[in-house]
């Protein structure tokens, strides 16, 4: 089937407020369109998987690259994929239909790992890993069976701070998602071009353009009781402190290992009389914050906005 360049608008969206709403589906354009470049996360003749929950993020950041292929400065080909993964309930002809009626190319796949996981999984207890697992193994041989040399998921700024806080919190590690990850066999290549959106923008697109949004818990799995609390700790703290959420992300990018303690990062052991290090001697220095606020760009690349 054609490809298109973007979704039509919902009713909704061509309210009194379409202006609004139009600078807002500006505004992640261009934050999926830096992130791609900072990132080089898609190149000349990638074809690119995009995989499809149903949910706000996975619809959003379908639309953002559909729109930015139009214009990107590289060509570059999009697929739809979503794994129907046999939960009671699940909607089966929503996204199928849904990516149809816009045109874009796409790929339905069947597995039962619900049976799977219910039967390994004792009753109560949380399903997310094994079903994490078997999911992420049947994209990657879906990826290799369409010739994707992308994958995209739709994890957004907020998820990637809440997993920093997480691994800092429970697992004793300075650990997020990033930006583009190559799985551990080398074969495939992750990106997350939705790394600079925020989840409350994505929201209020998906709102705007009245996506048949598929729910989350039709496997009957409560939401990771650890995450609620991390999301409501940041939360507590953009509404106290403005800002905060946006310093946090750019700290991400300015990471200095020489005023951490990780030998692995900086070799403390043979640091001797003389050595040039970053940042240097700042262990009397008040921090500035408007310096703090720009985040470090180290490499040029071509707009995608």
């Amino acid at each position: 089937m054609p490809p298109v360049n973007a979704e039509p608008i919902s009713e909704a969206a061509e309210s009194r407020h379409s202006n609004t709403f139009l600078r807002l589906r500006k505004k992640i354009e261009r934050s999926v369109g830096e992130a791609i470049a900072d990132f080089n996360m898609i190149e000349e003749g990638d074809v690119v998987m995009v995989c499809m929950s149903g949910g706000k993020d996975s619809y959003s950041l379908l639309s953002a690259l559909m729109a930015l292929r139009s214009r990107a400065p590289v060509s570059f080909r999009l697929i739809a994929m979503n794994l129907d993964q046999k939960q009671p309930g699940f909607p089966e002809h929503i996204l199928p239909d849904y990516l149809a009626s816009i045109g874009v190319e796409f790929r339905i796949v069947t597995e039962d790992t619900y049976s799977i996981v219910k039967d390994k999984i004792p009753e109560g207890k949380t399903t997310c890993s094994l079903c994490s697992r078997l999911r992420r193994g049947i994209i990657y041989r879906t990826a290799r069976e369409l010739g994707a040399t992308k994958i995209a998921l739709g994890h957004h700024r907020d998820d990637i701070i809440e997993t920093l806080f997480l691994n800092m919190f429970f697992g004793g590690r300075i650990k997020a998602m990033p930006p583009k990850l190559l799985s551990d066999d080398g074969q495939h290549m992750v990106i997350r071009p939705l790394a600079y959106c925020a989840e409350r923008d994505l929201s209020r697109f998906a709102r705007g353009m009245a996506y048949p949004i598929i729910p989350c818990n039709l496997c009957g799995s409560q939401e990771n009781a650890q995450r609620k609390q991390i999301k409501a700790m940041l939360e507590a703290w953009q509404s106290q402190y403005p800002g905060r959420i946006e310093s946090i992300f750019t700290s991400l990018r300015n990471v200095v290992p020489s005023h951490l303690a990780d030998e692995a990062l900086f070799g403390f052991k043979s640091l001797a009389h003389g050595a040039v290090i970053d940042e240097g001697d700042t262990v009397f220095d008040p921090v500035d914050p408007v310096s703090l606020a720009q985040p470090v760009r180290l490499v040029a690349r071509p707009s995608f906005d």
